[in-house]
């Protein structure tokens, strides 16, 4: 079985079945990620989509270092999530189509799969998610 490990220590919770960003706390401003020094907290799971744009061809290498090419690249949503209360984010949507998404629909945290190492070793990353309403449920 291949390992699974985070794309870097201290950024979310891991291992999880409900991760948390860690941010940091200092005189009342909140930062992400967590900066040293600075007390740590969890971050909220869920937010509202605040901005977004789609990355439709594969960034450049550096600083990209994900094993994908520039035939197999997936184009995926990048966007800013707004933590109630707290801060925006900046990070993956697992919702490619645009679409599919809204300014203000309501986002879960998610970890994801972002390239597997040589060895074999997964690197995860975190994403958010849309949140499946009532409505969208039953149609």
């Amino acid at each position: 079985m291949a390992m699974s490990v985070p794309v870097a220590e201290g950024l979310f919770t891991w291992p999880s079945d409900e991760p948390n960003l860690i941010g940091s706390e200092r005189e009342g401003v909140i930062s992400f990620p967590a900066r040293p020094g600075e007390s740590q907290r969890l971050l909220g799971r869920r937010g509202t989509l605040w901005s977004f744009t789609t990355q439709e061809f594969r960034p450049p290498s550096p600083p990209y270092d994900g094993n994908d090419t520039t035939e197999n690249f997936a184009p995926y949503a990048i966007g800013y999530v707004e933590l109630p209360g707290e801060l925006l984010v900046q990070g993956r949507i697992t919702e490619s189509d645009p679409g599919k998404l809204r300014i203000g629909q309501e986002m879960e945290l998610r970890i994801v799969p972002y390239t597997v190492l040589e060895d074999g070793t997964e690197v995860l990353t975190f994403a958010f998610a849309p949140v499946e309403t009532e409505s969208e449920k039953t149609s």
